[in-house]
């Protein structure tokens, strides 16, 4: 999906389906949301790899936008209350739910060149994609190993569910290059920012001290 001044930041770096639909709703302030329209949901579920590249999704329309945004905020319910450590029944009903449909049908396809890829059986209905990502976040929240890298984005105006797969464990942002870079820049301006306003209290320190000697 291209990126494009003022529209959602086609990032899909918090390392699950589930936790990149969430990532459309967080994302900064004044991006447009790929929910609020069919064609951007369409371009979505390509780019986020719920569908293969080529996929014909000429069904969505309002309806897809509706169910799809009542799962992420399901899902984000969901992923709140357990980082808070608190429970969310109504959401993990909703999503146990759409988890019980059958996903999409697999295939494999001969390319262009003669490999095989992924392909779909048929024309994927809503149904079958919330499924799919419903799944994978039924997965998630019961594999205590994913669960244990589940973190909140520590970027300012960010508030990104993302799993944490780093040595050590001691990832802070969703992202290093976008969360992680604008955190480096503006504690530098603080710090430039602090040590332009010491300089002339310092002189203005000296000065009068100077000027207290006979």
């Amino acid at each position: 999906m291209a990126r494009r001044r003022g529209s959602y930041d086609g990032r899909f770096d918090s390392g699950r389906l589930c936790l990149d639909l969430v990532a459309t709703g967080a994302a900064s302030p004044g991006a447009a949301d790929p929910l609020d329209r069919p064609e951007g949901l369409a371009d979505w579920l390509v780019a986020a790899g719920a569908v293969p590249r080529g996929t014909r999704l000429d069904g969505v329309d309002d309806d897809w936008l509706v169910r799809f945004r009542q799962l992420r905020s399901a899902v984000d319910r969901l992923l709140t209350a357990q980082l808070g450590g608190r429970a969310a029944d109504g959401a993990l009903e909703r999503v146990n739910a759409l988890a019980a449909s059958a996903p999409p049908g697999l295939c494999a396809v001969r390319a262009g060149n003669g490999a095989l890829v992924r392909g779909l059986s048929t024309e994927p209905g809503c149904g079958a994609l919330l499924a799919a990502v419903a799944r994978d976040a039924v997965e998630l929240l019961t594999d205590p190993v994913a669960l244990a890298g589940l973190r909140r984005c520590e970027g300012d105006h960010c508030r990104r569910v993302y799993l944490d797969t780093s040595r050590g464990r001691r990832r802070r942002w969703c992202s290093s290059e976008v969360c992680g870079n604008r955190e480096r820049v503006a504690r530098h301006r603080r710090r430039h920012t602090e040590s332009a306003g010491a300089s002339p209290q310092h002189g203005g320190d000296a000065e009068r001290e100077g000027g207290s000697e006979p």
